[in-house]
């Protein structure tokens, strides 16, 4: 009889226990730690990371894979602001980061007429400044040299048998053609005409001015026919090449005027819109705008950095901080507070930036409230409680 009352005592005690462990599970409640939000319970106790006390947090009705639910403590650890969208004046001026290139309308290649091999370079760095005429390079071309006999010989048969009865003009002056197709020039004809001797090198002139920006061949090379020896560059007009986004390209009128600025120096000068690129990088989604800006005195240089203001027309329009949208190589996204401390994303459509301040075209209407501080960690939270990007359910 008392085994039997013993055990039954036992059995009421372990009842106890087990509905009390029950009672402790609230439908539609976890707890979790404000440092290690990734710790989610059911029932109260202690994060087994760091040993804090978890917090009680109650899921709201609606709240789908889509949002993402904070406790106090963590909106205010993680210093996440909201604001309500409103219309405001944007526009008037946007500036833009530029970089400084080599206008590709004023380069030339300089090629080898016919092949041989270089001797002799007499500019053997790039960024040295060729003038127009200079000497540029001595070649050894045994098909060249042949041609200087063959122009020789034939002023030769001219002199000794020319009468009314054959006529060698015509097969000197062929000879001599083949000379200046082959990158002879006028005077060294002549000279060659003078002293009947030929050199075994023949020199080669710059047909142009301009600065060395790429050096193919060096000394002892040997080069073919069309193969290309220095590449030149007249710096008197520079691009100034902006990258734009897709939502940007209706502010820039082609052919129209932009000021390029470039604080290092104090100065600033005008420019025109010259060209765009005819297709949108789809990593980035952005075009690559040039503007080409005058360079008379060659203070300015390919690789400086600088910035190109453009003038545009004011409009009220919706606006947000820039560090509220978050951008990537397919689309927009804001965070939208739907519920007390509930947030989901949204993709939105930007425009005109000015100001610290950028245009939303599309995706919110007015009076939304977003999260406009800490929208890049709550985008790392959402990441890291659930494993997948936020953006991961839009379409691009």
């Amino acid at each position: 009889m008392k085994y039997l009352v013993f055990i039954f005592l036992l059995f009421a005690l372990f009842s106890c226990k087990s509905k009390k462990k029950i009672a402790l599970s609230e439908p539609g409640v976890f707890y979790t730690c404000s440092m290690h939000p990734q710790v989610m319970q059911s029932t109260m106790g202690d994060c087994p990371i760091c040993g804090m006390k978890l917090i009680r947090v109650e899921k709201k009705k609606g709240t789908t894979d889509e949002t993402i639910m904070l406790s106090d403590q963590q909106i205010q650890l993680g210093n996440i602001q909201v604001d309500t969208v409103g219309k405001g004046t944007i526009g008037d001026e946007m500036i833009l980061t530029a970089t400084l290139n080599v206008d590709e309308t004023k380069t030339t290649t300089i090629s080898a007429r016919i092949g041989g091999r270089i001797e002799r370079l007499y500019f053997k760095s790039e960024g040295d400044y060729i003038q127009k005429g200079a000497k540029l390079y001595d070649l050894y071309s045994e098909e060249l040299n042949n041609a200087k006999q063959e122009y020789i010989l034939a002023i030769e048969k001219q002199r000794v048998l020319d009468n009314s009865i054959v006529d060698l003009k015509q097969l000197v002056q062929s000879a001599r053609n083949k000379l200046l197709l082959w990158g002879m020039n006028e005077a060294q004809i002549t000279e060659l005409e003078r002293t009947k001797k030929s050199s075994p090198l023949t020199s080669f002139y710059s047909s142009v001015s301009g600065y060395i920006t790429m050096l193919e061949r060096h000394e002892g090379d040997y080069v073919m026919e069309g193969g290309t020896i220095v590449r030149l560059a007249n710096l008197s007009s520079l691009w100034a090449e902006v990258p734009v986004y897709a939502s940007q390209l209706s502010e820039f009128d082609p052919g129209g005027s932009a000021t390029v600025r470039f604080p290092e120096l104090g100065k600033e000068v005008q420019g025109t819109i010259q060209s765009m690129n005819p297709e949108i990088n789809p990593n980035t989604r952005v075009n690559l705008v040039r503007v080409a800006i005058p360079n008379a005195d060659n203070q300015l240089k390919p690789g400086m950095p600088a910035y190109v203001v453009l003038k545009n027309r004011q409009r009220n329009s919706l606006t947000l901080p820039i560090d509220a949208v978050i951008r990537n190589e397919k689309m927009d996204i804001v965070w939208l507070q739907t519920d007390k401390n509930t947030f989901k994303t949204v993709m939105v459509q930007t425009g005109l930036e000015t100001n610290g301040r950028i245009e939303i075209r599309s995706g919110l209407k007015e009076g939304d409230v977003v999260v406009t501080g800490g929208a890049y960690l709550l985008n790392s939270e959402y990441i890291f409680r659930k494993g997948a990007n936020p953006v991961a359910g839009h379409n691009s």
